[in-house]
Parts: C-alpha cells; structure tokens; sequence
C-alpha cells in the first residue's frame, strides 16, 4: 500500500483558532472525549459525512480508550490523523476530526469532524477552518470532506 503521506512530510500537531483548539486524539482524553461523543450520539449521526451508521454507536469507557488509542497508533505509524477539538479556554473536549486515506474513491484523503450538540454552532467554522487548513498545510490535491448546509459550495477540488 501507498504511503498516506510523503515520508518527509511533517505532520501538523495542531490547529489553532479563537473558536477551538485542535491536539493529537490519544487515551488521555477518553474521558472528555467518551462525555463529549455520549452526549450527542443523534446530533453526531445528522453530521454531514456520518449517515452510514457504523458510528457513533453505544461504547463501554473501555472501548473508547481503545478505540483512542487506535487512532494514536494510526496517528504515530502516519497511516491516519485523528485530532481532538478543544475548547482554546476550558480545553474541554468539544469535537474531532478524522483525516484517513479513501483508497480507491479518486481522492487522496477523506476528512470527517463533528462537534458536540452543546457546540453546534461550531460546525461550520470548523468545517471551514479544516478544510482551508488542509488545503494549505497538507500534501493532498483532493479531499472528501461532506460540506455543511450553511457553507457556499466549493467552486475548486
């Protein structure tokens, strides 16, 4: 298999916006994170790019922590990137971003994030902010990345 992203390529460790923080998702968040995802199962599986149903989907504490750790280890081996979203002041967990390959699909990467019910109306400015931050800080030439409702259609690939 194709390497995800070229070996030279150095990995942003985050983003930073007045609205959210984002951070490398690992097990020291499981709790916030398990809160976070448990507390908006429905308003996560309306989220444009979630409507196939394989998640969320209920999960032990447990589970959860392995699943982190999963995406930690994918994160380390460059085979994905998952990035907690955190609030820049309370640094409570209010969302994630998934940044995988779409083998076979003609894109070179498939983007997906959701945020909390609580934090709603940071759907769309993350949306945003992610997809500007892919496009200028990472090495592919086409994502997939379900726009949102109230964001104008992208007139470029």
């Amino acid at each position: 298999m194709a390497e995800f992203v070229p070996p030279d390529f150095e990995v942003p460790l985050g983003l930073e916006t007045s609205d959210f923080v984002l951070e490398p998702l690992g097990p020291e968040h499981n709790e916030q994170d398990y809160h976070a995802w448990t507390s908006s199962i429905e308003h996560i599986a309306a989220t444009p790019g979630f409507p196939d149903g394989s998640w969320p989907r209920e999960m032990t504490r447990d589970e959860n922590r392995a699943d982190l750790q999963r995406h930690a280890d994918d994160f380390r081996n460059r085979k994905g990137f998952t990035y907690t979203v955190l609030d820049p002041a309370s640094r409570d967990v209010i969302g994630c971003v998934y940044i995988y390959p779409r083998p076979d699909s003609g894109y070179d990467a498939c983007a997906l994030s959701w945020v909390r019910e609580s934090h709603a109306h940071l759907d769309t400015p993350l949306w945003r902010a992610v997809s500007q931050w892919l496009e200028s800080d990472w090495p592919f030439a086409s994502v997939q990345y379900a726009p949102r409702a109230s964001a104008p259609a992208s007139s470029g690939s």
